[in-house]
């Protein structure tokens, strides 16, 4: 009996190894993609959740606490204001470390730092392009193994979920992290705006995911190795004791 339960547990144990080794038993063979492993759509499911509700609290949390009355905006108001400064209340940016990051609201109607203000039904569209490019390349290009690069689309994901439902519920994109805050740039240098801070914008925990994210995306792309021949090519290993370019007698 114990001998039977020692064949079993050994029968298991091989076959929950089958899809980490299978690749290097049959290099020939495409691997896996990561749309059928649970445990990758576990990893994107976990990061999406956890980076659009931290990011969804972090905007309510600094606009009802960062001004000395909370900041209610509306999609109507928005719409209908020449200017969005105005439909914050005035407040002076709440200091988290000197120098380094301080929390001051803005209300964005463009892209990361501020670009292409007015544009938002194109940048909605372009948000519901780059979410499905995004799970296409999770499902299609990635492998169960590659949980890292799972867990930079999720971040890719989660930042532009956060900021589309900005966009679709208040007409623009609430901003509120300013790093290096005063912190100028050296030798009379200035941005082609005239800022002369080194990071003069203001931005979102969405926009940090989504840097996050797409930087991981391209280190993936360049480290990806060569998923070696397609299936039913042949290797061209020498035979042993045989040089590579002999012919058999």
């Amino acid at each position: 009996m114990g001998a039977l339960l020692d064949r079993g547990r050994a029968r298991d144990g091989a076959s929950r190894r089958l899809d980490v080794t299978d690749a290097n038993a049959n290099p020939g063979r495409v691997p896996r993609p990561a749309w059928r492993s649970p445990g990758a759509w576990a990893t994107l499911v976990i990061v999406i959740v956890l980076g659009l509700s931290s990011d969804l609290g972090s905007k309510w949390l600094a606009f009802e606490h960062v001004p000395s009355s909370p900041a209610h905006v509306t999609r109507a108001e928005v719409l209908s204001a020449d200017n969005l400064g105005h439909l914050i209340p005035r407040h002076e940016p709440a200091t988290v470390v000197p120098y380094l990051l301080e929390f001051t609201l803005v209300l964005n109607p463009g892209a990361v730092f501020g670009i292409g203000a007015g544009q938002r039904w194109f940048f909605i569209t372009f948000s519901l392009l780059a979410l499905g490019f995004a799970t296409w390349v999770f499902a299609a290009w990635t492998t169960p193994k590659d949980r890292w690069i799972h867990a930079g689309i999720g971040l890719i994901i989660a930042g532009g979920l956060g900021n589309l439902y900005d966009r679709l519920v208040f007409a623009c994109v609430r901003d509120f992290i300013h790093p290096l805050p005063n912190v100028h740039l050296p030798f009379g240098i200035s941005w082609p705006g005239g800022e002369t801070e080194v990071w003069p914008w203001v931005s979102n925990a969405a926009d940090l995911y989504l840097i996050i994210g797409i930087g991981a995306l391209l280190v993936y792309s360049w480290r990806k190795p060569d998923d070696g021949p397609p299936e039913g090519g042949s290797s061209q290993e020498p035979t042993a004791g045989r040089a590579p370019d002999q012919t058999p007698s």
